[in-house]
Order: structure tokens, then C-alpha cells, then sequence
């Protein structure tokens, strides 16, 4: 099977199953304490607002080419995104469209605009002195969109359809020893950790076939979203994926597979504003 570092430890507590359930549990409390935000029903009237930012994302950057008036603060998980929104810290959460599809899919307090404010190329990046890997990955997209294998994967974490998803067992046997995968497990559906404490997701299962076709065993190093690049540059691990949007910035430290997904920037708010 698939090894996961010894950091997702720390991550087993706060599983998808139990953070859903403390947000549950938070909000009443939260509603009775938070300060009053607006109620927005088009989004050309969140300029000027104040948008939670998943810290090392590009998503601020991202918000200010449609709302440059725009305010930020900024947050290590999505969970915690979701709870300032919630509790009225701020007026909106901007991030990839797939992740607030799932959240908005799992609350009734939240909102996702249909509009996208961008739209977004997804890639792993490795090491711009490593065009091997970069090459293995490549390949690998490619095959399994040929083979029609790359469909079912994105049925298998795109479609919503709810319960725990599994990876299948197509894991190399390590015969040319380990491929080290850091990842934010914070961005479900593409990266995040399962019921069972596992880190689960596209981009895991997509980093698996690659280890596969290498005749590696994957290891997965779970880390903030902001350590993926610093990471990778430090040798730390050998790839990184974590739903990460391909930008001329970053090519300038690492060196990008071809795109394996096309998405977009969303914007969520709540579906009404506090009553006092």
C-alpha cells in the first residue's frame, strides 16, 4: 500500500468526518457572537470586501484582478476559511472552485456563486533540475486519458457522490526505490484526509500511478499549503500536488508537469447576514 509520512498523525483528529462535525456544532454559538456582514446576492458587490485566503495560495492575486479594492486575511486550512466566514470575520471565501463545491455540497449556511472569477491550469511541480519526473508525469496523464482510466478517476472524486472514496491497489512493488509526494491535505477533492485518517484524493491517487510507472513506492508528506514550493526547492520531497494553479511566478522556482486539470477560482459567502 501507499506509505504516508508520520505527519498525518497530527491530521487523524481532524478528519473531514469530525471537522464537519465541529463546524456543526460551532455555529449556533457563532451566529449569537459574530459581527454583522452584508448579505450579497451578485458578486460585483464584494468589491471592497474581505476575503479569506488559504496562506501561499495565489487566490489573493487571483481576487484583486476582478475586485482591486478587495481585503484579505489570510489562513493555514480551509477549515479555518470556513469558520471566519461562518462567524461573520469575514465577507467571503475565494478558493478553487472543486473545494467550495464539496463544502458548499455539506452546509446550508453557505453560497457559491455560479460565476468564476478565473480560470485556472492545475499541475504537479518537481525540481527544474529533474525533467525525468517531470517527463513520468506527463506520460502517465496522457496514458490514462487514452486509456479512458483518467475519466474514471475523475468521476470517482469529482462526482459528489458522498462515502468514503478508495484508492484502487495499482502501487508499484518499490523495486526502484521511494517517490516523495508533499501535499496540503486541505483540498478536497484533490488532496485531503478521509474518515479513515488516510490522505485521500486525485492528486494522491494521480502521484500513484506516477510512482507506478517509475517502479517507486509513493510516500505522501503532509505539510501547510505555503511549504509545498520551499519544500520541493530544499529537497524535501520530490514532487508536489496539492491542486496547484500553474503560474509564470512559480515556473520561475520549479518546473511544471503539462496541466492534468482546468478549473477556476469561486467565491462562497453566506446565504444570509446575521440577525442581532
Amino acid at each position: 500500500m501507499i506509505r504516508q509520512n508520520s505527519q498525518q498523525e497530527d491530521l487523524m483528529a481532524i478528519n473531514r468526518a469530525t471537522l464537519l462535525m465541529i463546524l456543526a456544532m460551532l455555529l449556533p454559538v457563532a451566529l449569537t457572537g459574530c459581527s454583522r456582514r452584508e448579505t450579497f446576492d451578485r458578486l460585483e458587490q464584494l468589491e471592497g470586501k474581505e476575503f479569506a485566503i488559504l496562506a501561499g495560495s495565489v487566490c489573493d492575486r487571483l481576487v484583486l484582478e476582478k475586485f482591486p479594492h478587495a481585503k484579505f486575511q489570510y489562513f493555514n486550512t480551509v477549515a479555518d476559511e470556513v469558520l471566519a466566514l461562518q462567524t461573520g470575520k469575514v465577507d467571503a471565501v475565494a478558493l478553487d472552485e472543486p473545494i467550495l463545491r464539496v463544502i458548499a455540497k455539506r452546509t446550508t449556511d453557505l453560497y457559491l456563486f455560479p460565476e468564476l472569477i478565473s480560470a485556472d491550469r492545475y499541475g504537479y511541480a518537481v525540481k527544474p533540475d529533474n525533467p525525468g519526473l517531470r517527463d513520468a508525469i506527463d506520460q502517465t496523464v496522457n496514458e490514462l486519458k487514452a486509456n479512458g482510466r483518467y475519466d474514471e478517476m475523475m468521476h470517482r472524486w469529482f462526482s459528489g457522490s458522498g462515502g468514503q472514496v478508495e484508492i484502487p491497489d495499482h502501487v508499484s512493488d518499490g523495486r526502484n526505490g521511494v517517490l516523495k509526494l508533499g501535499t496540503a491535505p486541505v483540498t478536497e477533492p484533490f488532496s485531503y484526509v478521509d474518515g479513515s485518517g488516510r490522505i485521500a484524493g486525485f492528486d494522491i491517487e494521480m502521484a500513484g500511478q506516477v510512482a507506478r510507472k517509475l517502479g517507486k513506492r509513493l510516500e505522501v508528506v503532509s505539510m501547510d499549503f505555503g511549504a509545498l514550493i520551499p519544500a520541493l526547492v530544499s529537497n524535501k520531497v520530490d514532487m508536489i500536488g496539492a491542486c496547484i494553479i500553474i503560474t509564470e511566478e512559480r515556473a520561475r522556482k520549479v518546473l511544471f508537469s503539462e496541466p492534468y486539470y482546468t478549473g477556476g477560482m469561486g467565491v462562497m459567502v453566506k446565504k444570509a447576514s446575521v440577525v442581532p
